[in-house]
Order: structure tokens, then sequence, then C-alpha cells
């Protein structure tokens, strides 16, 4: 498979969307602002988007409050700078039953399979979400980032689409194509809370354990 395979069947869809006479809907699974920031300004035009905030994986308490708030802020401005009207779904907060479920990977490093399960664990939930109320697409934000990888991201997009016939899976990978630069960018002069772990309570104290080993 290329490199750049996910991005360029990012490209096809938008190439085939762009010519229906109306937009379709998308829900985006999406874990935070920075993420975001361009994937809504990117795919605005092209799709009606509603964001599907269900994050459990996110400890402590008050990093997944901040996490929402800062989103619900840059979703608030984002409608008044471009006339749109993105709504919000936000799932109920279960941080305990999660991390018992990512617990048989508690000590896997990031990028193993502990992540895979949790990324799995939140499209299938926002998934579901979208099939059970009829959206046309539905994909995550999370192949923006440099920290997430985007082709196991869209290999379980690919299984749940499966799952969800009535539900096409938007592939993509919107780091290529000068994304990961532009959101760069976008986070500069929006001012955007900028988190410093993933999110799970492992890569919690992952963080923590690197910010000793720097004192040290």
């Amino acid at each position: 498979m290329r490199k750049d395979h996910y991005y360029q069947l990012q490209l096809d869809t938008l190439a085939k969307v762009k010519e229906l006479a109306i937009k379709p809907s998308l829900l985006i699974h999406s874990c935070c602002a920075p993420c975001n920031c361009y994937p809504m300004l990117y795919l605005y035009e092209y799709f009606d988007l509603t964001l599907y905030f269900n994050n459990d994986n996110i400890y402590p308490y008050q990093e997944y409050k901040m996490r929402l708030d800062e989103l619900i802020r840059y979703t608030k401005q984002f409608n008044i700078d471009h006339k749109t009207d993105i709504k919000i779904v936000i799932t109920d907060y279960d941080n305990v039953n999660f991390t018992k479920k990512l617990s048989i990977y508690k000590d896997l490093p990031e990028l193993s399979e502990r992540c895979w399960l949790c990324y799995r664990l939140r499209l299938e939930q926002a998934y579901q979400y979208a099939d059970d109320n009829h959206y046309d697409y539905f994909t995550t934000v999370m192949t923006i980032s440099r920290h997430k990888n985007a082709v196991k991201l869209n290999e379980i997009g690919k299984e749940l689409a499966e799952q969800h016939p009535n539900v096409k899976y938007f592939y993509s990978d919107l780091k290529k194509g000068g994304g990961s630069d532009q959101a760069a960018c976008l986070l500069k002069s929006l001012d955007l809370y900028r988190q410093q772990y993933c999110g799970c309570i492992y890569s919690y104290k992952e963080m923590l354990e690197r910010k000793t080993e720097k004192k040290d």
C-alpha cells in the first residue's frame, strides 16, 4: 500500500461530494479542539458536520472537562465566523469502566495494542451513533495528529464500515497535503489549549515520568 493511500481516498471522496447538490451529513469523532480546528475548516464546505465527543479515555476528569470546554469554545466561535451551525454530541463520562478495558495492556507503551483498543472502543460507539441517527458518513479527526497511527485508524474504520453499511466511512490522512502545517498555524493564531499527553491514565503516568526524568 502506498504511503498516501488514505490521503488519496480522502481526495477522491471530496471530489465526488463536491459534485452533489446537497451536502451529505458527516459525524466526526472529535477528541479535542487542537485536532479539530483544521479538519473542521477543511471539511465544512463539503459536509454538514456534527461533532461526537465520546472520550472516556481522558484522565483525570479535570483534563477531560478542559478539553471539552475548549472544543465547545472553538466550535461556537467557528459557527460565528463561518455562519455554520455545527453541533456537538457529548456522551456521559465513564473513565472507570473505560480504563478497566484498557488495563489488559497497561504495561504496553503508546502506539501499541493499548492505543488500538482505545481507538476501536471510541470509534465503535461513535459509528453506532452515526448509524442510529442516519448520517451519510462517519470519520475521526485523529488522523490529523502526528502522534496517531492513521493506517490503524483507517483499518478500524474499514472494519466498522462493513458492520454499518448504511453509513460510509470517510477515509483520511488529514495531516498530509499540508494539513499538519496548517493545523500548527491555526493553533498558534487561535491560542488553543494544547494537552501534554494523549489522554488515558497510562499516557498521563508516562508524561509524569518524562517530566521527572527531565528534572533529573
